[in-house]
């Protein structure tokens, strides 16, 4: 069986590449990982989940200067997700067969175009089709980072590492609130569309230049063989089992962080939307502290039979906990919102615990098509609330 399956999976060394020595006997250090592996996967993710949120601060602005309605809104935000999810499966074949190096430093140069289109729109088809192209670039952002950890981390560091990677993005999500919503007066919405796509240029850069490669079977077997893959995935009982799952909790939270929390905030508690975006900054300021968390404590937490799965069971209760002291305004709400956002970062385990469930060469398809049900239901969740 896979070596990899059975816990004993040893990273093999990179290819000799220009500007990368290493001899034939040596073997990558954590600094060497760190580095060249995690940290232009990190970066990003990072970007990715801005751009997956920002939408909630400028919202104000893009409803008052394009004359949008709820509806509008709701379908421009959610085109993200709807071609997002469209990408997923695509996405895994591609990252399985060519590599996520390759693949994300291509997306994230779409990211940059669509970020340009997005700066310089008018109207609401042009900037739901930009919003579509920025979805689609940031497509691997996530999946990408999650196939390299486990071509280069040993199985029983990927809990770790899927919350460290996590909490790159709950800070890109802290930097599109109450930072952002700072930064508006002086540089305008389609300012910082201006500066995402400078960021996602130079971050296409870095993944394609800085990170090294690996010959672990890329460009094996047919498209034919591929499909199969994407099939074996779609058919089995155990991606079917997390699959709700993926489309209602993590979906609806992204929903929710998304676009709604604010209007939420403004609407139905009366808030300024300083005000609102600083509760948003707290509920992902306790996204970012349960991501840290998870990372530092998920593979000892393991040790002692507290798996992932039991970690996303706890975090999914107590979330309808939290959302209903909310719903009822019972309590501190900009506690209640910061915790929310500590429990629901227990729900980025699912990715590391369905694909362990498959063979390692089918991990790109596998983490692929349980994120697309997740963006299928944030796309549903998203629109349908406006």
């Amino acid at each position: 069986k896979d070596a990899g399956r059975a816990g004993r999976y040893t990273p093999a060394l990179p290819k000799q590449r220009p500007g990368l020595p290493m001899s034939p006997s040596s073997s990558p250090s954590p600094a060497f990982l760190a580095a060249r592996v995690f940290l232009p996967f990190a970066l990003g993710y990072y970007l990715s989940y801005l751009l997956r949120t920002v939408n909630a601060v400028i919202s104000p602005d893009l409803t008052s200067e394009l004359g949008l309605s709820a509806a509008d809104l709701g379908l421009l935000t959610s085109t993200y997700f709807f071609a997002f999810g469209l990408a997923q499966i695509p996405v895994g074949i591609a990252l399985d067969r060519f590599g996520p190096r390759r693949v994300e430093a291509v997306l994230l140069l779409i990211t940059g175009l669509g970020a340009v289109l997005f700066a310089t729109g008018d109207g609401l088809p042009t900037l739901a089709s930009a919003r579509g192209l920025i979805g689609l670039g940031v497509s691997a952002c996530l999946m990408g980072g999650l196939k390299g950890f486990t071509l280069w981390f040993p199985r029983e560091k990927l809990a770790s590492m899927t919350g460290y990677i996590m909490s790159c993005g709950a800070l890109g999500a802290v930097t599109a609130s109450a930072p952002l919503e700072a930064l508006l007066p002086f540089i305008g919405w389609r300012g910082a569309f201006w500066a995402v796509a400078a960021l996602s240029v130079g971050s296409a850069a870095l993944i394609f230049f800085s990170m090294p490669d690996k010959d672990d079977g890329h460009g094996s077997g047919t498209l034919q063989e591929a499909l199969r893959g994407v099939r074996e995935v779609l058919v089995a009982r155990e991606f079917w089992g997390f699959s709700g799952q993926s489309a209602f909790f993590t979906g609806g939270f992204m929903a929710l962080q998304g676009l709604w929390a604010v209007p939420w905030l403004m609407e139905v508690n009366g808030y300024s939307r300083a005000l609102a975006a600083d509760h948003l900054f707290w509920l992902n300021i306790g996204m970012l502290a349960g991501q840290l968390s998870i990372g530092a404590w998920a593979t000892p937490l393991a040790r002692r039979g507290f798996t992932p799965l039991h970690m996303m069971q706890v975090g999914l209760f107590l979330s309808m906990v939290v959302l209903g002291l909310i719903l009822v305004e019972v309590g501190p709400t900009l506690l209640l919102w910061c915790v929310l956002g500590y429990v629901s970062a227990t729900g980025a385990q699912m990715y590391g615990v369905v694909a362990g469930l498959f063979p390692m060469k089918l991990s790109g398809r596998v983490t692929t098509c349980i994120n697309l049900m997740a963006f299928v239901g944030a796309f549903a969740v998203q629109w349908g609330l406006g």
